[in-house]
């Protein structure tokens, strides 16, 4: 089952920041510079949080999944931009590219 994911990044190295915007890149949509939302499975999201420990340096870096609920269900309804809408949000289905 595909859940939707907000997760958002604060880095404290400029490489390991690059590294992480990657990273995020591969599994979600950016919102804004660090927020991302991803359609992930339970499989996908342990890889995205493989990938990220390796990446960061975990005593100063930091990220945080925030669940939004299934991606046909809630997770779907409860984002409202105010503003430039910097993509319209999957309707189902992997993002992982």
């Amino acid at each position: 089952m595909r859940r939707r994911f907000l997760f958002a990044y604060d880095i404290r190295d400029e490489r390991r920041l690059r590294a992480v915007h990657q990273i995020a890149k591969a599994y979600g949509e950016p919102l804004q510079y660090s927020v991302f939302v991803g359609d992930l499975d339970r499989g996908e999201r342990l890889g995205l949080e493989a990938d990220l420990r390796d990446a960061m340096n975990l005593t100063v870096d930091s990220v945080v999944f925030v669940d939004l609920g299934e991606a046909t269900g809630r997770g779907s309804d409860c984002f409202e931009f105010l503003g430039h809408r910097p993509f319209d949000l999957p309707q189902s289905g992997a993002v992982i590219v």
